[in-house]
């Protein structure tokens, strides 16, 4: 009766709440992957039920690649958000490193300061920017996407991992050194290969970030050849009152999937990452 007791316990309490947030989770894309296959009679007949469909079809992913350029939008966003996590990852390594390691005055107030810009508002910065992308010509090309983003991106990796290299033993770094090994060479052979989940933590939420960024992208990027993901399913899908919902639907769920393989495969280095920089 008692091991009985247990298992109805555990049921309601962990596994039936368990299975509600999953559903609730996952529920957004099927829906997605419903509306993406069902012919466009069946999307605006309210008596056929929108759960599921009977007659499935390809046509929207047909209509997305055939007619827009959602190929060049793919790559594009590829393109800016692999340049953009490199280039904010190698800053925030090296700035996190210094700020977590090296002891001069006004560390702790300096690393603060960092992280607070991260929470200034994207939408008090695109005037000033869009002032410094036109000064460089780089409007309209992914070069001015690939060099503002790391203006939010480095200050959250920075703090990031300058609380996760605070976790790692300073002891580890003295014996490399002791034995004739350099800071540098310490820090590379030594404290980064300890730090890899909250590398891979700070890589995960910048390439997410880039990826779904779409501010700078709307306000940067005009013509269609140069949008990205978000951007450019909007605003070639969406022609004032008419929305193409079975394209739209495809676009979003194909620009969900990447996000969402990066999180499925690399899930335990993000936690184990997030945890080490709240510890340090």
């Amino acid at each position: 009766m008692a091991v009985r007791q247990r298992g109805w316990k555990k049921f309601f309490g962990f596994y039936l709440p368990l299975l509600g947030f999953t559903v609730f989770t996952l529920f957004p894309f099927y829906w997605m992957f419903i509306t993406s296959i069902k012919p466009d009679q069946h999307l605006y007949n309210l008596r056929i039920s929108p759960f599921w469909t009977t007659r499935p079809t390809l046509e929207h992913y047909q209509f997305l690649f055939q007619r827009t350029l959602f190929g060049h939008w793919l790559l594009n966003t590829l393109l800016v958000a692999v340049v953009s996590t490199a280039i904010s990852l190698f800053c925030g390594i090296l700035a996190g490193y210094a700020l977590a390691r090296l002891r001069f005055r006004w560390a702790g107030t300096l690393g603060t300061a960092i992280f607070i810009t991260y929470l200034v508002p994207q939408t008090l910065l695109f005037i000033p920017l869009t002032g410094v992308v036109d000064f460089f010509h780089l409007l309209d090309t992914p070069w001015a996407l690939i060099f503002t983003y790391p203006t939010f991106l480095i200050p959250f990796c920075t703090w990031l991992l300058m609380g996760y290299f605070k976790a790692i033993p300073r002891e580890l770094e003295e014996y490399a050194r002791i034995d004739g090994a350099t800071r540098l060479q310490a820090m590379r052979k030594i404290v980064l290969p300890v730090a890899i989940p909250g590398i891979l933590s700070a890589g995960i939420f910048a390439f997410t970030l880039s990826w779904n960024e779409f501010l700078y992208a709307l306000v940067f990027l005009s013509s269609p050849q140069t949008k990205t993901i978000p951007v450019g399913v909007v605003s070639e899908l969406m022609r004032g009152d008419v929305l193409f919902w079975g394209p739209l639907m495809a676009g979003a769920l194909l620009g969900s999937v990447p996000v969402a393989l990066i999180y499925s495969f690399f899930v335990e280095h993000y936690v184990a990452g997030l945890t080490g920089a709240v510890k340090g």
